[in-house]
């Protein structure tokens, strides 16, 4: 399921779509189908138009960011802290060391503030090696260096360094928070990603409070046309269509109990 998974996004998402149908025009032109292969055309013009020239993917990654408000005010007491992985750019960060940080960065500053907030909370970092050649380092095993860098000590962390998708985060978290005899832990993960995560948790039977970060949209973005960031629209396009595919699959295949969860 994971590798098929992998496959499918590789040829799921906007840009891919577009060249598979461009690809196709280009088929139907040379077979002597010209009207077909210019409806082909058209529809990846469409593509291309949508996702990287208007707000389309904007809106729809902030439809998901607003579903699960962070709480108006921090908790008074925290014992306990799950941050999701997704954080590091894995590739690099293997071959050079250290920590490299992608664009969901925030869920392990967001962590260490609240672990010199709270110096009796624990922090169970969730995430392995999620490329399908799972040749490089888990994100939860590469955490210790950042969080220690900062001097958290090694013992306040629970890794898990085995997940390789959200689903696995919270069969294998469960276990850990099991085992460790953690409770009513803040969820920390990017807001887009959060009402699967949440949902995922509920039906595993394990009580979070959601702690969204990585906010990625203003909250007032209105759909039109926006001819200013033709490459932030495709990669913000890309980020809400996997996170709507994931949900509807989730469901689909039982795993989540609302197709929308709030």
């Amino acid at each position: 399921m994971f590798l098929l998974s992998k496959l499918f996004w590789v040829f799921a998402q906007p840009l891919s779509i577009a060249f598979l149908l461009a690809a196709l025009a280009t088929l139907l032109v040379f077979l002597g189908w010209r009207k077909l292969g210019g409806f082909a055309a058209l529809f990846t013009a469409l593509v291309l138009f949508v996702t990287l020239f208007t707000t389309a993917g904007t809106v729809a990654l902030q439809v998901l960011e607003d579903r699960i408000a962070k709480p108006a005010e921090e908790p008074q007491s925290v014992s306990c802290m799950i941050v999701l992985g997704g954080v590091l750019e894995n590739e690099v960060t293997t071959a050079r060391g250290g920590v490299e940080f992608n664009q969901a960065a925030d869920r392990f500053v967001e962590a260490l503030r609240l672990a010199r907030n709270h110096p009796q909370a624990r922090i169970l970092i969730s995430g392995g090696d999620g490329s399908i050649s799972g040749a490089y380092e888990g994100e939860a095993q590469a955490s210790e260096r950042f969080f220690s860098a900062f001097g958290i000590p090694a013992d306040r962390l629970v890794k898990e360094n085995t997940s390789r998708t959200t689903y696995e985060n919270t069969l294998n978290t469960a276990e850990l928070l099991k085992n460790q005899g953690l409770g009513n832990c803040l969820l920390i993960t990017s807001a887009f990603h959060m009402p699967r995560s949440v949902a995922l948790f509920r039906a595993a039977g394990i009580k979070v409070t959601p702690w969204p970060v990585d906010y990625r949209t203003s909250g007032i973005v209105r759909l039109s046309p926006d001819f200013t960031q033709p490459a932030l629209n495709a990669q913000l396009t890309t980020t809400a269509a996997r996170e709507w595919m994931s949900l509807m699959a989730y469901y689909l295949t039982g795993r989540i109990d609302s197709f929308f969860p709030g």
